[in-house]
């Protein structure tokens, strides 16, 4: 491995704090320094607060974001120029019986608009080795596929 970053985080559980009720010992605070609080909950089915972020929330926000990173990365080494970049993504996360639960798979939905549309082709196919290069996509074990809208 030829470089290694670290990265850390206290995340501090909330308790009852708030009323002592089953849906508030759902709630946490992630501080990073440097870095604005994020306050977090379970999500709703599983008795949290929904208007919260949860771990499922964060996980498929890394996993975009991510993809976005190394997509402008691949882009600007191609000398491709990106007027605007969105992502609608979806995660499927199944619970069996048990309770036991993982995601099966995201889908990102990148709609990409192109400074110079006639790169549209290259531009689409870059994706893939964006994908290559995502940190959070080599590290998790679920598919992920991609329904790229380019223009």
């Amino acid at each position: 491995m030829r470089n290694r970053y670290n990265y850390t985080l206290q995340l501090n559980w909330l308790g009852n704090e708030n009323s002592g009720h089953h849906r508030e010992d759902r709630f946490y605070e992630i501080s990073i320094d440097g870095k604005a609080t994020l306050k977090g909950s379970a999500d709703k089915p599983f008795f949290g607060d929904p208007t919260l972020y949860n771990p499922e929330d964060l996980l498929l926000s890394a996993l975009s974001a991510c993809h976005m990173m190394s997509y402008l990365y691949v882009c600007r080494k191609e000398g491709i120029k990106i007027a605007s970049y969105q992502d609608n993504a979806k995660g499927v996360l199944k619970v069996n019986e048990q309770g036991i639960g993982r995601f099966k798979s995201v889908v990102l939905k990148p709609q990409v608009v192109l400074v110079d549309s006639s790169q549209s082709d290259k531009a689409s196919k870059l994706h893939a080795e964006a994908g290559k290069l995502c940190f959070i996509a080599n590290s998790v074990n679920f598919d992920i596929s991609y329904d790229i809208e380019t223009v």
